[in-house]
């Protein structure tokens, strides 16, 4: 996030303003009257966001993001999903370009597999974080993401208290080795979980080690999600739009969740879903409708008809 991130954002509560969708520009710059000038790139989470409760993309949503890649704007999902749980429902949602996986941790292309960037959590840090936790929470089931978001790394336990539903993966594929083969080599993305105790909790308790070599993040899954040091879904989503050469004040953001806030924040123009979490509903310019009542193409629809 840039250190103008949060001066620019205006404080009026936004919680408020679910039916009636009213964006709050960053500058007087910004404009929205001309989709393919005022915005060029739309950033959208996807769990909690753009897919519906049941998981998938409706109609009216996809016809949103159709018609707002027929006006130049480039649509990318921006997920802490990993390459095989994006493929899952890509073609719901026309997903063939630069999509960011990992909460921002690398930048992947769906149909060429070209790799754009990739920030990985150091053995040492992975090392320290499980061993420092274990003092505090005993138990704790560990798994590391690694090849491009391909390979899946589980602890032996682990496939016993997930569901297909936690990673897109069959719990039968994810392995099970000992925890120092977990740590071994550097992660995309560490999970930590555990079979009975809330991923807050642990959360909390990795808020109370020593901040250095990591971030870590909750993104409404039953567990907790560790990143390299510095690495969000804005510091991503940065470096796709310097790659494509679009600015900052030129992203229309979608986000429901806690690993949502930087890139809400980061954003010329966050909107928060109305079933979002306090502190992304906090961090957003404008609130639309919840996900299960198309709160994306409502906004597209309105950005579009200018």
């Amino acid at each position: 996030m840039s250190e103008d991130a949060e001066g620019d954002r205006d404080e009026t509560p936004h919680a408020r303003e679910t039916t009636a969708f009213r964006l709050v520009p960053r500058s007087a710059r910004d404009s929205l009257n001309d989709p393919r000038g005022g915005i060029r790139l739309i950033a959208t989470d996807l769990d909690g966001t753009l897919l519906d409760p049941s998981g998938h993309v409706t109609a009216r949503t996809r016809a949103a993001l159709d018609a707002a890649r027929a006006a130049g704007i480039v649509v990318v999902p921006v997920t802490a999903r990993q390459p095989i749980g994006l493929r899952a429902i890509a073609e719901e949602a026309g997903f063939d370009g630069w999509a960011l996986c990992g909460n921002g941790a690398y930048g992947i292309h769906l149909t060429t597999h070209e790799q754009l960037f990739a920030t990985e959590i150091a053995v040492p840090v992975q090392q320290r974080i499980a061993r420092e936790l274990a003092a505090l929470i005993p138990d704790l089931l560990f798994a590391s993401v690694r090849g491009a978001g391909e390979v899946f790394v589980a602890q032996a336990g682990y496939a016993e208290v997930a569901a297909h539903g936690d990673h897109k993966r069959d719990p039968a594929t994810m392995g099970a080795v000992p925890l120092a083969e977990v740590l071994a080599a550097p992660s995309l993305k560490l999970v930590i979980r555990h079979a009975a105790i809330a991923p807050a909790e642990i959360f909390d308790a990795l808020g109370s080690l020593e901040q250095t070599g990591f971030e870590a993040t909750l993104s409404g899954a039953p567990f907790v999600e560790v990143m390299a040091e510095g690495v969000t879904k804005a510091t991503g989503l940065a470096q796709l739009c310097a790659e494509l050469g679009i600015d900052r004040t030129e992203v229309l953001a979608f986000g429901d969740a806690l690993n949502d806030v930087e890139m809400l924040r980061w954003a010329g123009h966050g909107i928060a879903m109305a079933n979002a979490e306090p502190e992304a509903l906090a961090a957003a310019d404008a609130v639309t409708s919840s996900n299960a009542e198309d709160g994306v193409a409502v906004v597209l629809e309105r950005v579009l008809a200018g």
